[in-house]
């Protein structure tokens, strides 16, 4: 990707995130009890904010590579939370989905929206094939949410994650592009 792809939907702009994200990214990964399912442990101040925002703009130079947007309102400036796509396979045409939004902005529908918007640009512009998503097993929210857009649930990943000091299991879920293109999401 030479140019970040800047996606539109109809409540939402994703775009790429930048260093002036810092201080948004901070409230939402600084946030223990909110990140406690993201599998990572808390960034604790700018400079953690910093680096993140870095490692996302690195995706994209690497060979497993990703995209990270930052996910906006598309009537009021600032970052309500991100998603991307990483661990780009491009010999198996699979990746990895991740997201998190702000506590404040969640029961909106914002993430879903998000999701459909990348899941979308995933499948026709890096011609994937599966796009696969590793949760914790009591996030209900999100075990709900990539229902809902057509995962299903493949298995459990006994004590695949590490982070707050422990070992946890994450259940393994895909979706196929023949899903995606055939599915009714709402």
């Amino acid at each position: 990707m030479v140019d970040f792809p800047v996606l539109e939907t109809s409540r939402l702009t994703l775009r790429e995130v930048v260093e002036s994200d810092a201080a948004h990214i901070l409230r939402i990964h600084g946030d223990a009890e909110h990140m406690r399912w993201f599998g990572s442990d808390p960034i604790r101040d700018l400079d953690g904010a910093s680096k993140l925002i870095a490692l996302f703009a690195s995706w994209r130079k690497e060979p497993v590579s990703g995209a990270r947007w930052a996910v906006t309102l598309r009537d009021r400036p600032g970052l309500i939370g991100t998603c991307g796509l990483f661990r780009w396979n491009r010999n198996w045409r699979s990746c990895t989905v991740g997201y998190e939004i702000a506590p404040a902005h969640q029961g909106r529908g914002y993430v879903k929206e998000a999701l459909k918007a990348i899941l979308t640009w995933g499948f026709r512009e890096m011609r994937l094939n599966r796009i696969e998503a590793q949760v914790h097993p009591d996030n209900t929210a999100s075990l709900a949410l990539l229902e809902a857009l057509g995962f299903l649930q493949e298995g459990r990943q006994r004590e695949a994650g590490y982070w707050a000091d422990r070992h946890h299991d994450l259940l393994q879920y895909a979706l196929l592009n023949a899903q995606w293109r055939t599915a009714n999401v709402d």
